[in-house]
C-alpha cells in the first residue's frame, strides 16, 4: 500500500466506510466523532453509488411490508 495514513484518513475512513455505509444514520456518527454540529458531519458524507442502492432496497423493503 502505498498510501501515507494520517489520522485525518482514518477519520474519514471510519465516517463514511465503516459507519454510513453499513446504515449507520449520519446524526449518530456526528455523535460518535464528537462533533456539535450536523453540517460538519456532512464533510464526510460520502454518497456512493452502492450507498443509494442500499437505501432503495430498504425503503422498497419498507413499503413491501405495508401492503
Amino acid at each position: 500500500m502505498k498510501k501515507h495514513l494520517t489520522f485525518h484518513l482514518a477519520r474519514h475512513t471510519f465516517a463514511t466506510t465503516i459507519t454510513l455505509m453499513n446504515g449507520v444514520p449520519i446524526e449518530s456518527i456526528s455523535k460518535m466523532l464528537g462533533h456539535t454540529k450536523l453540517s460538519t458531519t456532512m464533510i464526510y458524507e460520502k454518497v456512493t453509488q452502492p450507498k443509494v442502492a442500499m437505501d432503495m432496497a430498504i425503503l422498497q423493503q419498507k413499503m413491501n411490508e405495508n401492503e
